[in-house]
């Protein structure tokens, strides 16, 4: 119900302000025209009264129809900032976390597109200081959706999973089967917004993938480099 910096969720935010401005404007109408005693106590009770199974399987169609708008404006609404793949950041310089640097919420995330999701990590990247970070996720990507250099020269080859259940052992092989062989990746990094199943972490321990689950993307969308969230060395930063 509650978000983990102690907001309400999104879509239950939305559906409880449309019940309200429903309410408050049927009440508004109602006594603009002197009827709103009436309403309540004779005919809205009056139709439960005399159609209760109809009133039941109205509320029941109902809600499953307010929870699908409410998604669906949420997706539309939500999005919008990171869903052009074309946006920019302009990174802040200096390895020192800035009060105006780029940070995102969690519900900021799962409220994205999956595109607008790539983006958003592309742009980490960038507040980072990481070189020519840029976005390429698509059709036929064979298993990269973002690449960028460190200051050492070291090719990052990253994969974005956006699902709402952890990432299973066969998207980790498939990333595992063009990472390295087909890209070059020095560092190869699958991003998912969810976490992993067990055998993927496995897996990827197994092949030297680097895997960033939800705990980790929490703190480098927080502002943290990303390096320091993976424990990985640079004689640069």
């Amino acid at each position: 119900m509650f978000d983990e910096d102690g907001s309400l969720d999104p879509l239950l935010k939305f559906l409880l302000y449309t019940v309200i401005a429903l309410a408050v404007g049927k009440m508004l109408w109602e006594w603009l025209t002197e009827d709103v005693g009436q309403w309540i106590t004779v005919d809205l009770w009056g139709l439960i009264a005399d159609h209760p199974w109809w009133t039941g399987l109205f509320v029941v169609g109902g809600l499953p129809m307010l929870l699908l708008l409410g998604r669906i404006l949420s997706f539309l609404f939500g999005a919008n900032t990171y869903a052009n793949a074309d946006d920019t950041f302009a990174a802040p310089s200096g390895d020192a976390i800035e009060e105006d640097a780029l940070t995102f919420k969690m519900k900021q995330l799962y409220a994205m597109s999956a595109t607008g999701f790539e983006q958003a990590c592309t742009d980490l990247l960038a507040r980072d200081g990481f070189r020519r970070p840029k976005r390429v996720g698509g059709a036929g990507d064979l298993g990269v959706d973002i690449t960028a250099r460190d200051d050492e020269d070291r090719l990052l080859i990253v994969q974005c999973k956006q699902y709402q259940s952890p990432v299973g052992s066969g998207h980790v092989q498939k990333f595992n089967g063009t990472a390295r062989p087909h890209h070059g990746a020095d560092l190869p990094i699958m991003i998912a917004l969810n976490c992993f199943t067990q055998p993927a972490i496995d897996f990827a321990q197994h092949h030297q993938l680097i895997l960033m689950g939800r705990p980790e993307l929490k703190r480098w969308a927080h502002g943290e480099h990303l390096y320091d969230v993976l424990g990985i060395q640079s004689t640069t930063h």
